[in-house]
């Protein structure tokens, strides 16, 4: 039995049905990822799964007992106190007791008195009649699982720690369905990757919106996606979804061109009957009309988004150049001893994790930010159109066409003067939408309009700070084919990797402790090379420690006396152990590869996989910290 079945579900509020005759099927250990354009109600659909919204009409059956949980879009600006607490109310009416015993506990541990006593008491008694002890080790274990420290709090985490946390929340009750609204959004690539992991070990189903490619074909295993106000589902992944969806669209281009044909042929025969006849086929006439109102009930394809960036002259060949740069900020260092050149045309992505210091290094590179130490040299001549990630260049207060405008009537691309209004509509606006404050605006919306406002002005170097937060899929696409047909130089920060993949031309990666190295090609590029980099590194000890033992081999015995230090018996022992230990893992190792090589490797079940390549990690593990080991007591 399916775990919740939704059948002909509609959903609108006052216009259009935004959800219409919307049916669904959701069976267990499934991870379902929707799709759809901004606006399409993907948000909505969730919220009628979860309760928040009653369908107008069409039934909703749910298996028995069955546990929803949800992960926002964004995280609540309602929720205080302790992580602790903030997990526990994932838990309902029981959360309380468990809060208050919580802090009672923490209280004794700090201040023994008997005050302290008599409130642990009380909250002890409270979870005994509650039968709550239970629900408290399923906080203490998500918590573990989740690391986190259920002492801190809420408030002072960054906003990845903060979804951490929150999802810690969805998942204390062992919920059977999670819901999870843009998860990825803000999060940086760390964030992101942990978060796949523990989303690929979730036991339960899952059904998620996303506009990250590279998260979507990580996670899912079925492809539903919102158009129009109707659901077609794509068993597979997504690049199967794209073939279909493309021949699905072939095929209603051709269906939609033959009925239209028909139509028109009935209009002519309609007229000429009329002059001809007294008497007319009635059952064609019936016919007739009830094509016109099929036609006139058609919802056509929402169109394209149209991007166009002015160009400006051409800057100067040398666009920045670092020179063993520093950069501190209330005295801790962001960025040390940077040294990079950007000439015209390069397209550069900036990685790392929030708080890096992303931003200040697009702030150095373009002169707005003066070095604590090393020097920066910016080119001549140079134009730069800046996409602000915070959209602080929007004015909430004014109209769509008030911030783009700034009082003119047209804009000006390429030398082709257009319309405000026109200009607009090629960014999906209608003429009534462009009229309203930006107040109004979803996210996807303001940073279609930010873009509008971003490519009206005539640049040589294109600066994108987050560009991708909220845009659709298809948007996405146009925005990267833009990007990657722009003649000037393009600087961009970005967290989704399949966009910096496809734009970039090389990347400057934060690696902790203030360094940003560079590297030719984009994140797969920058990750291949730093797998190769840590696999030459054990290569290097090996070689060290092999070559160590030669050495001493080849020493005469009195010498080694004199020169090296005695080991303890206990250190002597191991010693004398760990040949044995690394021939034992290297054979593990070897068979763990030759089975993963297999071609019907990974035809097997999906936990017997995982049960492999956890075992290499773990022998690989062991044998590199046996090779340290044996250089230290050597």
């Amino acid at each position: 039995m399916s775990l919740i079945r939704l059948r002909n579900i509609q959903v609108s509020f006052g216009g259009p049905a935004i959800l219409e005759n919307i049916s669904l099927a959701i069976d267990a250990g499934e991870r379902l990822c929707l799709l759809g354009r901004n606006g399409t109600g993907k948000s909505t659909l969730l919220k009628v799964i979860s309760g928040e919204v009653k369908a107008d009409v069409g039934d909703l059956e749910f298996k028995q007992s069955i546990k929803i949980a949800v992960l926002d879009q964004e995280p609540r600006g309602d929720l205080d106190g302790s992580i602790f607490d903030v997990v526990a109310m994932g838990l309902g009416e029981n959360a309380k007791y468990l809060q208050d015993y919580h802090h009672a506990l923490h209280n004794f541990t700090e201040n023994h008195n008997d005050q302290t006593i008599t409130e642990l008491q009380r909250a002890q008694d409270q979870v005994d009649i509650h039968n709550a002890w239970q629900l408290n080790q399923q906080v203490e274990e998500v918590l573990s699982r989740m690391q986190l420290d259920g002492d801190a709090d809420y408030a002072s985490l960054s906003g990845g720690m903060k979804r951490r946390v929150l999802l810690a929340k969805a998942l204390v009750i062992k919920p059977d369905i999670l819901l999870l609204d843009e998860p990825t959004n803000h999060l940086d690539l760390n964030a992101i990757l942990w978060l796949e992991e523990q989303l690929l070990n979730y036991k339960g189903a899952l059904l998620f919106i996303t506009h990250d490619r590279s998260f979507m074909r990580k996670l899912s295993t079925r492809i539903i996606e919102l158009d129009r106000g109707s659901l077609t589902s794509y068993p597979g992944n997504y690049d199967t979804y794209l073939r279909r969806k493309a021949e699905a669209l072939h095929a209603e281009e051709v269906s939609n061109a033959h009925f239209d044909k028909k139509l028109a042929q009935e209009e002519v025969w309609i007229r000429q009957g009329i002059k001809a006849r007294r008497t007319r086929n009635e059952g064609r006439v019936r016919a007739l009309e009830a094509m016109r109102s099929e036609r006139s009930a058609r919802r056509n394809l929402v169109g394209k988004v149209t991007m166009k960036a002015a160009s400006a002259e051409r800057s100067g060949k040398l666009v920045s150049e670092a020179e063993n740069v520093c950069f501190d900020y209330d005295g801790k260092p962001l960025i040390s001893g940077l040294t990079t050149t950007i000439l015209r045309g390069d397209k550069i992505g900036i990685i790392g994790p929030n708080g890096a210091g992303k931003t200040t290094l697009l702030r150095l590179l373009l002169g707005d930010l003066k070095p604590t130490a090393g020097t920066i040299k910016n080119g001549t001549k140079l134009e730069v159109a800046y996409f602000d990630q915070f959209r602080a260049q929007l004015d909430d207060n004014a109209s769509v066409i008030d911030n783009l405008s700034q009082g003119r009537e047209f804009v000006e691309i390429n030398g082709n003067r257009k319309h405000v209004i026109g200009y607009l509509q090629d960014f999906l606006f209608a003429p009534e939408r462009a009229r309203s404050p930006v107040s109004m605006l979803s996210g996807g919306e303001r940073n279609r309009l930010l873009l509008a406002k971003l490519f009206s002005k005539p640049s040589n170097i294109l600066v994108l700070d987050e560009p991708t937060n909220d845009l659709d899929i298809e948007t996405l696409e146009l925005l990267e084919e833009l990007v990657m047909e722009y003649k000037g130089t393009v600087l961009v920060v970005s967290h989704d990797r399949e966009f910096v993949n496809n734009v970039v031309t090389s990347t400057l990666v934060f690696e902790g402790d203030a360094k940003v190295n560079e590297y030719v090609g984009g994140y797969d590029d920058w990750l291949n090379y730093a797998t190769e980099r840590a696999q030459s590194e054990t290569n290097a000890v090996k070689a060290a420690v092999v070559l160590k033992k030669s050495a001493s081999q080849n020493v005469p015995q009195n010498k080694k006396q004199n020169n090296v230090k005695k080991l303890s018996y206990k250190d002597q022992r191991e010693l004398d152990a760990l040949p044995a230990k690394i021939e034992a893992f290297e054979q593990q190792v070897e068979a763990l590869q030759k089975q993963m090589a297999d071609n019907k490797f990974y035809q097997k079940e999906k936990k017997e996989i995982q049960k492999v390549q956890e075992q290499l990690i773990e022998a690989e593990a062991g044998l590199s910290h046996c090779y340290r080991r044996w250089e230290e007591l050597e």
